[in-house]
């Protein structure tokens, strides 16, 4: 399964060539502050290793990166988002994927790890590629276990640590690798996949809906566990 194909679900973020105004400061929701016109960061088009990117002069104890975009979060579905990025001049700082997670009327979904893990940048001119999945399901590999509660994401980067410092970030990529951990022409489809956990005291209940109505006809799988 991969939604970007049989869907037509668009998963790719704009490029920062497209302009400033829709990658924003602060979580990615409407009315948050872009960096269009800020004097600490600008779209560098001759860059030597990436073909456009962003430079960013880290100002803000956590510099955020987000997408104004939403991207769509469907039950069953896993996204690995990845960039590359290095650093040019002054303090080396450390730099982690994070998102936002919106549930129904566009609130936020609290409660949620919604941060990767935390690399850092250790040399000049050195590309680090980053990268984190998140999911519904609590499968090995997933960085971000969201559940079924959020129906969208603005998903970017954090950076950390000193101030002063000066990156360069390529443009950022996410990706359906649901194939990696189930697939549609199997005969079964995992509750795991759908958000149920099995440990005797989450409410696994709409997750068993969720994969009875995405089995459509084939098996439903239930491991070992205690699902309430």
């Amino acid at each position: 399964m991969n939604k970007a194909i049989t869907d037509g679900v668009v998963l790719q973020p704009p490029s920062f060539s497209q302009g400033l105004n829709v990658w924003a400061r602060g979580d990615g929701v409407a009315g948050s502050d872009t960096y269009q016109g800020t004097a600490t960061a600008a779209f560098e088009p001759a860059d030597l290793d990436f073909s456009g990117c962003l430079e960013i002069q880290k100002s803000d104890a956590t510099q955020k990166l987000r997408d104004m975009g939403e991207t769509l979060l469907l039950p069953g579905c896993y996204l690995r988002i990845t960039a590359k990025i290095k650093a040019m001049s002054g303090p080396l700082p450390n730099v982690r994927f994070a998102g936002w997670a919106g549930g129904s009327g566009g609130a936020h979904v609290s409660g949620l790890n919604e941060t990767g893990n935390s690399v850092s940048l250790s040399a000049y001119g050195k590309i680090v590629e980053v990268s984190a999945i998140v999911g519904s399901g609590q499968r090995t590999g997933v960085d971000m276990v969201w559940g079924r509660a959020p129906l969208l994401g603005h998903f970017g980067l954090d950076l950390t640590g000193p101030n002063g410092g000066v990156v360069r970030i390529d443009d950022i990529e996410i990706e359906d690798i649901t194939s990696a951990f189930h697939r549609d022409m199997t005969s079964v489809a995992d509750v795991r996949n759908y958000g149920a956990v099995g440990d005797g005291l989450t409410d696994d209940h709409g997750a068993f809906v969720a994969a009875d109505q995405a089995a459509d006809g084939r098996n439903i799988f239930v491991p070992s566990g205690t699902f309430r």
